[in-house]
């Protein structure tokens, strides 16, 4: 079998990831997703990881009930360490997995107890060799563009078969720098969508029950991670005083940026973002896109 391209990963991709392993080692949770908190916390409550894996449950339950009664073989594409695909197996779905993560990979088929095959490539290079009844995008659409989504999925759906899309997206174009400046504009998505010969069937705003995922991330990175640095930092200063001044200098510029916009991070994706569902039908295939992927 031949070696994979070599992946080119953007650097904003990089430091999201980043963020996605720690924050996988906070909650060990088999989902990476942000989850739905279906009762939105107040203010007097304390959000904790335990409260997060709960929504992280609930987000699944979400998307099941988005898929429509007929669907029976899935393409999770992006799709993490498994957690949404061991959900849907055992729910009777033939599903497979996609990123172009060897991390993932490993990951996914602990999760999935080596039930489903997983695909080791992008999705822009995916060599289908059958068509799906659905794709699943689930926080994954921000790592590719508009048009591969739109063109890949229409050429290994079956005729009349859905994407499910499950991601934040920019409500405000002009946010174009930034931790969050990879998601797709909701425009420019749907778009490219209809384009490919997709029709919207059912779409949900659900920004509001994702966000105490985000306060609770921007918690926990002040308590734990800023707190970690600065102990660190300290010990440094102490034992060797150079290596201190040179790490201070390359903290002011490249890394305080960074850290402050993450303190940010609620205030960012109310401003510019908004967290949607969209189920997207396949109608008819755009003349420029070939069913199955290399035919």
């Amino acid at each position: 079998m031949s070696q994979p391209k070599p992946i080119k990963i953007s650097n904003v991709t990089r430091y999201q990831n980043a963020a996605l392993n720690y924050y996988l080692g906070l909650t060990e949770s088999p989902y990476l997703h942000y989850g739905y908190w279906e009762t939105l916390p107040v203010p007097a409550d304390e959000l904790t990881l335990a409260r997060l894996r709960i929504a992280q449950q609930a987000y699944t339950d979400k998307l099941l009930d988005f898929i429509p009664k007929d669907i029976k073989t899935i393409l999770d594409v992006g799709c993490g360490i498994g957690g949404n695909a061991a959900y849907l197996l055992d729910r009777a779905f033939g599903v497979e997995g996609l990123a172009p993560d060897p991390f993932q990979q490993q990951r996914f088929l602990k999760c999935t107890g080596d039930r489903a095959i997983f695909h080791l490539t992008k999705f822009e290079d995916f060599q289908a060799t059958k068509s799906y009844d659905l794709v699943l995008f689930s926080e994954s659409s921000q790592y590719m563009s508009a048009v591969d989504i739109a063109k890949g999925a229409a050429a290994v759906l079956n005729l009349g078969g859905y994407v499910l899309l499950a991601d934040m997206l920019r409500s405000n174009p002009d946010y174009t720098e930034g931790m969050f400046s990879n998601c797709h504009v909701v425009e420019e998505l749907e778009a490219a969508l209809m384009q490919a010969g997709f029709n919207l069937v059912k779409a949900e705003d659900i920004s509001a029950h994702i966000v105490p995922t985000i306060d609770l991330y921007v918690d926990s990175f002040r308590r734990y991670g800023l707190n970690t640095m600065i102990y660190v930092a300290d010990l440094i200063s102490i034992a060797v005083p150079p290596i201190h001044k040179i790490l201070r200098w390359i903290f002011r510029r490249w890394f305080k940026k960074l850290v402050v916009e993450g303190l940010e991070a609620s205030q960012l994706f109310e401003k510019h973002l908004c967290y949607e569902i969209q189920l997207w039908q396949l109608i008819e295939r755009d003349k420029s896109v070939n069913k199955l992927t290399g035919s």
